[in-house]
């Protein structure tokens, strides 16, 4: 019994463990902006957080596309 608490609490802590808040990822991303070296407030900031934002919409978009494609392949006669 003593064993399966501690199990379950090595899968909260894990699960927790991979969630980011929406403040969290945002101040990343400021603070990778500002690494590129642009300055707060700047055009070219505020198009570097656009860009990363867009790179992980597609990121997630690519990494669930498999999901809703159909196969590569049919066996017999397709649907046409």
């Amino acid at each position: 019994m003593h064993i399966g608490k501690l199990a379950a609490g090595a899968l909260l802590a894990l699960a927790c463990s991979g969630c980011v808040t929406d403040a969290e990822l945002r101040a990343a991303d400021e603070a990778r902006c500002r690494s590129f070296g642009f300055r707060t407030s700047s055009e070219g900031f505020a198009n570097c957080l656009l860009q990363l934002d867009l790179n992980r919409a597609a990121d997630r978009r690519a990494r669930f596309d498999r999901f809703d494609a159909p196969p590569g392949w049919y066996y017999g006669r397709g649907w046409w």
